[in-house]
């Protein structure tokens, strides 16, 4: 089984329109309110702001060691509140010889404060399963080739503790500033399934 993004509209998907579809007409749940939550969530609450972390890490010296000390801490210091089990998260940095990536074995842990939403991949049971067996494997099924000599450290999510991955910072954005930097990171580079690439 490869791991990418579903392209096709499953059965789950299908479901939960429906339901919220049955839900609206029933006057339960008013959509607006629904449609703001999915912003908050997407924009406010997402990997915008894991990105903001990132870029202020890889500019500000000061603020990294702060990061690696106490990340959730840290994260507060840029006015990211934790969500809920999202009270201790800890990061670790990729480098050229070691890349970590993010999984969670049991169900699916995650940082929502700096990441967002979830994406349906994280969640899957092959996804949770093969990334601790055979993670660079995995990461090629995903389309992120390492070479045989880069060490890959897989951390496992759970009820207690969060992880955010600070990759590896591209060659040739020396010069950029904090916010032209936020733009270049991914959610998927902050799990560890992907590199942040050059503008």
């Amino acid at each position: 089984m490869t791991l990418t993004e579903p392209t096709d509209r499953g059965p789950a998907p299908l479901r939960a329109e429906a339901l919220e579809q049955l839900l609206i007409e029933r006057g339960l749940i008013d959509p607006n309110v629904m449609d703001a939550v999915i912003a908050e969530y997407e924009t406010s609450i997402g990997p915008l702001n894991g990105a903001k972390v990132v870029a202020r890490a890889w500019t500000d010296p000061a603020y990294r060691e702060r990061l690696f000390d106490d990340a959730t801490t840290a994260i507060r210091e840029l006015g990211f509140s934790s969500t809920p089990g999202d009270e201790y998260i800890f990061v670790v940095e990729s480098t050229p010889k070691i890349h970590n990536v993010v999984v969670c074995t049991l169900c699916s842990c995650y940082p929502w404060s700096v990441l967002g939403l979830p994406p349906n991949w994280y969640k899957d049971p092959a996804y949770r399963s093969r990334m601790v067996k055979e993670p660079r494997t995995v990461l090629s099924e995903m389309g992120l080739e390492l070479a045989d000599d880069v060490e890959i450290r897989v951390h496992d999510s759970n009820s207690e503790v969060r992880w955010l991955v600070l990759p590896e910072r591209p060659a040739g954005t020396e010069g950029m500033s904090e916010d032209e930097l936020v733009p270049l990171i991914t959610r998927d580079a902050m799990v560890g399934v992907a590199k942040v690439k050059a503008p």
